[in-house]
């Protein structure tokens, strides 16, 4: 065995996949089917095989412990653990992926996976093993600073979506109340962010809403910053460093 193989045997890949299930912010989890942690929740992931590029395990991993394809999923790497103690079976690296996508299906477990589901954020924080917890709190503070500067928060909606659909994202993800005319406002100030479809929803009550799909542009200028420090009262969620 080479340097590299022995190199990549002990490296993983680890993803926090974010999605807005019924107003709250979920991740998807698996329950582990082997030791160490047998029947705790972690976050899908797995060994990096030899010939893989570390995108190409993320995806692998995915799809094999969820069933959830990652060709779609907004995916970026969000940290890289290093914690000589971390796994117990062996001295491991990992590289950490916030992946993000509209309300996805309820995924099926595969490979060494028990079970496979969506779960809230604050409920399974603090019960993940390995080091999940500071991973998860890592890549929700990525998305909630992601919002601030990029266009990503229409990667949380569907196709089409309303202004109101949007507003609601940031409010999920940075777990405050957003100002919805000065929401709008800045919205339809920022070149590219959103484009009109020319369709409506019509709502049970009141005016229908002006439907529209994310725009080319990538980054927000002027940046939509958060108003106020969001969940300071949880430390879990705190950004663990890497």
């Amino acid at each position: 065995m080479t340097f590299r193989q022995e190199l990549l045997l002990h490296m993983t890949v680890d993803l926090a996949i974010l999605t807005v299930r019924e107003n709250r912010l979920n991740v998807l989890v698996i329950e582990r089917g082997n030791e160490p942690y047998r029947g705790q929740d972690a976050l899908p992931g797995g060994f990096v095989r030899p010939w893989e590029t570390l995108d190409e395990a993320a995806r692998r991993e995915l799809a094999e412990e969820t069933s959830v394809g990652g060709d779609e999923l907004y995916l970026t790497v969000s940290g890289i653990y290093s914690a000589p103690d971390r796994d117990p079976r062996s001295r491991v690296v990992s590289v950490a992926y916030l992946a993000i996508a509209p309300d996805l299906p309820m995924p099926t477990a595969g490979s060494d996976a028990i079970g496979a589901r969506w779960a809230p954020v604050d409920a399974v924080r603090a019960t993940l093993a390995f080091d999940h917890a500071a991973i998860l709190a890592d890549a929700v503070e990525l998305a909630r600073t992601r919002l601030e500067f990029t266009t990503v928060a229409a990667a949380f909606c569907p196709s089409e979506f309303t202004i109101g659909d949007l507003r609601n994202v940031y409010e999920v993800v940075w777990g405050t109340s957003v100002d919805p005319r000065n929401f709008a406002r800045k919205v339809a100030h920022t070149d590219g962010f959103v484009v009109p479809t020319g369709g409506k929803r019509a709502p049970e009550t009141g005016r229908p809403a002006t439907l529209y799909r994310r725009g080319p542009a990538t980054t927000l200028n002027p940046p939509l910053l958060r108003e106020a420090t969001v969940d300071q009262a949880s430390p879990e969620l705190e950004p663990a460093g890497c």
